[in-house]
């Protein structure tokens, strides 16, 4: 079996310096989101990060109590400025969790997941046990990337798999298995009694400024590789994956267009 890769650390900065592009997903998945069971409603964020989309559920549900998970240290310490009342009426926190061991402690009226799960190794098993923690008619709601087979994820493993890099890296990334088809989550969704509904949708991103898509997976999908690395040793695996993703997504007089595939399902417990 592949080693277990070190957990990447991640800079909320350079997370949020695509924040608008990033933030469009979880706006699209929310619109979904039928009306929850219950007034106030108990909310979860899983992998919350910096916390800037988990606001968002407060907009649409402004008395709920919202609780904003993440296992990183850097992320939660951005997303407490923005935990305490709502003005509706209702919290927002924040709070120490990991999408790979957390189980609800109460039901929840939806427990949401924003580009988190890819992260988490076997994720369908424990649709189970969110499952089971809805209240009658919650709702459970998440998207992943789908992107694994395009070349900024690709190019990545290659370089990684280098006779330069392998030693090092051949373990340090996710797999191009790290997310299911569409198919095969409606599946387990329907398994467990709920009423799902399940897409896809491909972005093509206009990035602006020099190497925008390095810029883009210096907040994301590069991160296990620059924790594994170090500040020295990656400068020089960044300088070749940078010259591969110049050809792989040129520059045109509007921007550098990044098509980007995601996953998305909402799936509805029985009352």
């Amino acid at each position: 079996m592949p080693a277990t890769p070190t957990a990447p650390t991640w800079d909320p900065s350079q997370y949020l310096r695509h924040a608008d592009h990033r933030a469009r997903p979880f706006a699209d998945l929310l619109a979904r989101v039928p009306a929850l069971p219950r007034t106030p409603a108990r909310i979860a964020d899983l992998g919350c990060g910096p916390g800037n989309v988990t606001a968002l559920l407060a907009e649409r549900w402004p008395a709920a109590h919202i609780t904003g998970y993440d296992n990183s240290p850097e992320m939660l310490a951005k997303a407490a400025a923005l935990a305490g009342p709502t003005p509706g009426g209702g919290r927002l926190d924040f709070a120490t969790g990991d999408a790979r061991t957390w189980t609800p402690s109460a039901p929840y009226d939806l427990i949401i997941s924003n580009a988190t799960l890819q992260w988490v190794p076997g994720h369908t098993d424990s649709f189970a046990a969110w499952v089971t923690g809805l209240a009658p008619g919650g709702t459970f709601a998440f998207q992943v990337p789908g992107n694994f087979d395009a070349p900024s994820h690709r190019l990545m493993r290659e370089l990684a798999h280098s006779a330069r890099w392998k030693n090092r890296l051949a373990d340090a990334l996710r797999h191009d298995d790290a997310v299911h088809t569409p198919a095969a989550y409606l599946e387990h969704l329907t398994a467990l009694g709920c009423t799902a509904d399940v897409w896809e949708t491909t972005y093509l991103h206009l990035l602006e400024g020099e190497d925008p898509v390095l810029d883009w997976v210096k907040g994301t999908g590069l991160r296990p590789i620059l924790t594994e690395l170090g500040a020295a040793d990656s400068e020089a695996f960044v300088a070749e994956y940078r010259a591969a993703l110049r050809e792989a997504y040129p520059a045109t007089e509007h921007g550098t267009v990044f098509p980007f595939r995601r996953i998305f399902a909402v799936a509805r417990r029985a009352h």
